[in-house]
């Protein structure tokens, strides 16, 4: 409720006349049945034809009033909203920024689309209520008011019975609440599923899983479908009471005053201005009734954005490098200095030192443990890794980041061009690079084997992509990715996999360009694959999450039975799992 209320203060003024032109459009809504009992009794009934024009030319002008207003009032209400939902997608935008790379660990990705997609909407419809909302409130006070003055026995139903409309109500507002909070659950667990399935479309063709994924997924959405009819259930109720009691409320009100006409109690035209102010009453009750069901909706909504607001990053921001032009946190300590020269990196987690300027290798039996790996030592987690003897999270994170870089193989492409693709992690505006782009970006594509993709394709390096190139296959995508991260040429880079697309001819190409395009610089490649752990100065074999040997990969196939059967059982049939489409061309 908290998140709603900071909805509605981040623009008070809108809301505020959100609310006075709500409100004079539901009280406007009443004028017309008082005109019309005017009609009736100055009139109609009295034969004057000059008061009963008078009074519908009043009608006419009160419609025509009340129209514009219910234009500026729904004109309003969808700037409030409108608002609210791009204030929404700003703060889950920043949170997911700041979180980072902790947010695969702690959120599904179909978690955060459902977030981003529906629960942010919802959230924003509930400002509904600040408008319409007050205004409903209001008219209801207003129209019991003016029923006092015709009967108080009128103005006490209106009073009582609106009331009980809301304890009918009540209980499946609440029962909805439960519900949705189970459906919206369960829908952000099946669509992160989907997007696992997706994601992995053809691993899973290639080892025989699809039918068993498909089946499981069929399964969850059967069981999302029946949760979907308990919401649906409960929602026709709601809906149905929203239309049938204050239908009835209305036949109850008409019969109790035509009796009171037929007595005398009241004149003609006040019975058709009591039928006017209680059918009128219906649109307030119908607005209230729908702003409960959207505040039920949006408190669940609301509910799950916080949660991921909540989220906190691990804290590895350490402290800021002076003249970093950031404002220095008092509670972290001042930036210890980073090595001037290349230095060891050592990860005590698994015991691994990497020396500086080699290429090194690390075969892990578990791909989890190379990853947590690369997080260590790339600093996207605590820990307690160390750079030529400082401890990395002591020194300030933008050196971190602008001398090590982490290289995963399935790391996001941005759309544009292959160039810009390119140079996104290159720092192209650094004039002091040897070498123009052109002739820096050839060099990186040769290394990573990436030259036929620019041939391939229609214009060059100025050849438009999509969001993750996805008119590339995955060998291509694959080896983009590894010629960006030559080009920004890091101090350190760390490659996760690299080539775990492409076929073996291209693999023992990159294998072999990679060395040379490195040479000097501290490399490490996290793989199981010989032909890339041969190119390399030193292989350490990691098990169980530890470093078990090191040595060359010639000597640890000899005396490592463990080594030999990890990478071998990568290198029985290189090809075997490869699919052979995979470097076809630019369609």
């Amino acid at each position: 409720m908290r998140y709603l209320w900071w909805l509605v203060r981040r623009q008070p003024w809108r809301v505020l006349r959100g609310s006075l032109i709500g409100t004079a459009w539901m009280i406007g809504l009443s004028v017309r049945p008082y005109l019309i009992a005017r009609a009736v009794d100055d009139g109609l009934r009295a034969g004057d034809t000059r008061a009963l024009t008078f009074w519908v030319a009043a009608i006419v002008v009160a419609g025509a009033g009340l129209s514009y207003l219910g234009i500026m009032r729904h004109r309003t209400m969808t700037f409030i909203r409108e608002d609210a939902k791009a204030r929404s997608a700003a703060v889950v935008l920043r949170q997911l920024s700041r979180i980072g790379a902790v947010l695969p660990r702690r959120v599904a990705a179909g978690e955060v689309a459902t977030i981003g997609g529906s629960d942010i909407d919802w959230s924003a419809q509930v400002l509904t209520l600040t408008g319409p909302g007050v205004g409903a409130v209001v008219a209801y006070a207003v129209i019991a008011v003016v029923l006092w003055s015709i009967s108080p026995m009128l103005a006490l139903c209106v009073l009582v019975g609106v009331p009980v409309v809301g304890l009918v109500v009540g209980p499946l507002l609440r029962r909805l609440e439960r519900a949705e909070s189970v459906y919206r659950k369960q829908q952000g667990a099946l669509t992160a599923r989907s997007g696992d399935i997706v994601a992995g479309l053809r691993v899973l063709a290639g080892v025989g899983g699809r039918d068993l994924f498909a089946r499981r997924y069929a399964a969850r959405s059967r069981g999302l479908l029946a949760e979907g009819y308990r919401v649906g259930a409960v929602n026709s109720w709601i809906d149905a009471a929203t239309v049938a009691i204050p239908g009835l409320f209305l036949a109850a009100v008409v019969w109790l005053t035509a009796r009171m006409a037929v007595t005398g109690d009241v004149t003609i035209g006040e019975l058709v201005a009591v039928y006017g102010y209680v059918a009128t009453l219906i649109v307030p009750v119908w607005f209230l009734l729908e702003g409960s069901h959207q505040l039920i909706r949006g408190r669940v909504a609301a509910r799950r954005i916080v949660a991921l607001l909540r989220l906190t990053p691990d804290d590895v921001g350490g402290p800021r490098r002076r003249g970093s032009g950031k404002v220095p946190d008092a509670r972290r300590p001042h930036a210890a200095a980073a090595p001037a020269h290349p230095a060891d990196l050592h990860d005590p987690v698994t015991g691994l030192t990497v020396p500086a300027g080699r290429l090194t290798g690390v075969a892990a039996d578990d791909p989890a443990a190379a990853l947590a790996l690369a997080d260590r030592l790339g600093r996207y987690v605590a820990s307690e890794a160390t750079w030529g003897g400082v401890p990395l999270t002591g020194i300030a994170l933008d050196e971190v980041r602008a001398r090590i870089l982490v290289a995963d193989h399935d790391s996001y492409l941005f759309p544009g061009t292959l160039r810009d693709i390119l140079l996104s992690r290159t720092g192209a505006d650094d004039d002091t690079r040897p070498g123009s782009d052109d002739d820096r970006i050839t060099a990186a594509l040769r290394a990573a084997s990436a030259e036929d993709i620019v041939d391939a394709l229609p214009a060059g390096l100025d050849t438009p992509l999509d969001a993750r190139a996805r008119t590339l296959s995955g060998g291509q995508r694959q080896r983009v990715r590894l010629a960006r991260a030559l080009l920004a040429e890091p101090e350190v880079l760390i490659l996760v996999d690299p080539t775990s697309a492409v076929d073996a001819h291209t693999e023992a190409r990159i294998a072999e360009r990679l060395r040379a395009a490195r040479d000097g610089r501290t490399t490490v490649v996290l793989a199981t694959s010989p032909l890339l752990l041969n190119r390399t100065d030193l292989v350490a074999h990691l098990r169980a999450g530890r470093v078990v040997a090191t040595g060359a990969h010639a000597d640890l196939l000899d005396e490592d039975p463990g080594y030999r059967h990890l990478v071998a059982r990568d290198s029985a049939d290189p090809d075997a799992e490869r699919s052979a489409d995979a470097e076809k061309a630019y369609p």
